[in-house]
């Protein structure tokens, strides 16, 4: 397989961690890490066409990563902040729309549940973890990303 090497356009960075996966079939197929840790039958989902069933898809993949992402960079904005987090959670729902041109568009709601802080604190870490975090900077500008505290009552 031929590989072309791209024009660096932004920066060079130290890189932290490397790691490859493979796809073959696309929605319809399978998916494996180069550790095989991940190692899995990936079907489209029902209301998309597909069986559906027990397997994953790339939505689903998206928001594991999304969620553990953000949630690592809740972490560090609230260390940095000596703020304890807690037994927090961060969810992501995905969404997969379709534009008014017929392109497939994805969005994403990410509920960040901290107890035990006050409104302020929590949209404070939520937005600096947003500004951090290294899918959010990947997504930024690309998709509608909506961010929401969840507080204890």
């Amino acid at each position: 397989m031929k590989q072309t090497k791209l024009l660096k356009l932004f920066y060079a960075m130290k890189n932290l961690y490397k790691t490859k996966v493979t796809t073959h079939g696309g929605r319809n197929g399978r998916t494996r890490s180069e550790d095989g840790i991940i190692d899995m039958e990936l079907k489209m989902p029902k209301s998309m066409g597909g069986e559906g069933g027990d397997y994953s898809n790339p939505e689903q993949l998206f928001g594991a990563g999304y969620s553990s992402c953000y949630g690592s960079a809740l972490e560090v904005v609230a260390k940095k902040n000596k703020v304890d987090l807690g037994d927090y959670s961060v969810t992501a729902v995905v969404k997969l729309g379709q534009t008014e041109s017929g392109n497939l568009q994805l969005s994403v709601t990410l509920d960040s549940y901290i107890p035990g802080v006050d409104v302020e604190t929590g949209e404070k870490l939520v937005n600096e973890a947003h500004e951090i975090c290294p899918y959010s900077r990947a997504t930024r500008d690309n998709i509608d990303v909506t961010l929401n505290l969840l507080l204890d009552e």
